[in-house]
């Protein structure tokens, strides 16, 4: 595939001007797309390392690092992972499961063995610190194994029982698990298709945020989605109506409505 190909695949329109700025690692971007049907082949020896080496070459912030993983390639706590997060059966069949944690305890062990109280580690700040980290990091080890002909996909519903994770993963206080990716070769039997994002008129503000012609804007992207679906053999919906059904009803947090509580017992500070 060409870049403007690989462009028009994910905007879902050929009437696209090419960018003026592209280069392989820019395709590789553009060509990004989940799988969810992964092949039995193992993955090389030292790949779970280089993905590794890759996330902790993303930002962190003030260097604290305040993220870790755990790779899981056992059968049966793979089996276990997706019951709790949904029954999703490619965490399974896929070779790897990456659980992305964000994890303030290794900082706290350290003022522990030197006495010291952090008095900023029990803010919400010190949280999403963890968190964005872990994102960052996540999205590195995703550049790379896609650099190396691996597929992934991540899994938020590992979210839908923390204390459930945390248990199966022996995971200390002050660490969550932020999303699951599993890691594969993809299955050539259910190949994934890049989907469609929206236009680049309804996320890039030019000095300030506007939302002008935003509706017209939106209104494109549902009939864009709309084909795309149906191409796919799939329900067509737009973009607009997805939203809406997703977030109208507490239901469809599957348990993560109760992250507060859950965040709390497992020791993190939210002030």
């Amino acid at each position: 595939m060409t870049a403007h190909s690989k462009l028009t695949a994910r905007y879902g329109t050929p009437d696209i001007s090419p960018l003026t700025q592209c280069n392989e690692i820019v395709e590789q971007l553009l060509d990004h797309r989940s799988v969810r049907a992964f092949t039995d082949q193992p993955l090389p020896e030292g790949t779970i390392e280089t993905l590794v080496a890759a996330a902790q070459s993303a930002s962190t912030s003030s260097n604290l690092q305040v993220w870790s993983v755990v790779a899981v390639q056992d059968g049966d706590r793979k089996k276990r992972l997706s019951a709790l997060a949904g029954n999703q059966a490619y965490i399974h069949q896929a070779p790897l499961f990456l659980v992305w944690l964000a994890d303030l305890s290794r900082v706290s062990r350290i003022a522990e063995q030197q006495g010291i109280a952090l008095e900023a580690l029990p803010y919400l700040e010190s949280l999403l610190l963890g968190t964005i980290d872990t994102a960052l990091a996540a999205q590195n080890a995703v550049v790379a194994l896609e650099s190396l002909g691996l597929g992934s996909v991540y899994i938020g519903g590992i979210r839908n029982d923390i204390e459930g994770v945390a248990k199966e993963l022996a995971l200390p206080a002050q660490v969550y698990p932020v999303f699951g990716l599993c890691v594969g070769y993809a299955s050539p039997d259910r190949p994934a298709k890049v989907k469609p994002r929206l236009p680049q008129e309804a996320v890039l503000h030019h000095e300030t945020y506007s939302a002008a012609g935003e509706e017209g804007v939106l209104a494109h992207y549902d009939e864009r989605l709309g084909a795309f679906y149906e191409r796919e053999g799939m329900k067509a919906s737009g973009w607009t109506a997805q939203v809406v059904s997703r977030l109208r009803s507490v239901s469809s947090l599957h348990g993560r409505e109760e992250l507060l509580g859950e965040l709390a017992r497992m020791g993190f500070g939210l002030r």
